[in-house]
């Protein structure tokens, strides 16, 4: 049982790191000053990522989009991937679905791409979960563990009576000696 809740654990967490490192389009990345044609679903709320080494001024930009599409985020988010670090830089909601060019451009060199809103609260859940996965397995072998040690000294009791000697039935002997 422990082994299974550990198991369980172990997966809920992976499948958290996974699920944020596979949420970024590495694949479809574009360096600083290009541009690159992304599809997007009205209200789906998407995520530009920067990876640069220091703090440099991007800015982004989709013209054919209505403006406010695009936002800067309230909160940072950073995601390593192999040995790059990414930056979430701005979060783009579109009002209508369609194919739209993106460019962005930083002071400094970079690479650019685009990837899921990350769902923070999602990821701590699972985290959480795993490593109530983990408590859980715990407290499972140490009670699986109490529970033999209790059966098993009751076994021992039993068997420790059932080979002693029999204890005889009725009053002690009387010892009789004779005087002569």
């Amino acid at each position: 049982m422990g082994l299974l809740l550990a198991g369980a654990g172990v997966a809920l967490v992976v499948a958290a790191v996974k699920d944020t490192v596979r949420s970024i389009d590495t694949e479809r990345s574009f360096s600083s000053g290009e541009s690159r044609t992304f599809g997007f679903v009205a209200g789906e709320t998407k995520a530009i990522y920067v990876s640069q080494s220091g703090r440099g001024h991007v800015e982004c930009r989709i013209p054919e989009m209505r403006t406010g599409s695009m936002t800067e985020p309230d909160s940072t988010f950073t995601v390593t991937v192999g040995s790059r670090t990414w930056e979430r830089v701005f979060e783009v909601k579109p009002g209508s679905s369609g194919d739209y060019a993106l460019t962005c451009t930083s002071e400094l060199p970079a690479e650019f791409a685009l990837g899921d809103k990350p769902e923070v609260g999602a990821t701590i859940g699972s985290i959480a979960a795993g490593i109530g996965c983990f408590v859980a397995a715990v407290v499972a072998a140490a009670a699986i563990t109490a529970v033999t040690a209790i059966r098993r000294s009751g076994h021992r009791r039993r068997l420790a009576a059932a080979s002693a000697p029999p204890l005889p039935w009725g009053p002690p002997p009387v010892s009789r000696m004779r005087r002569g």
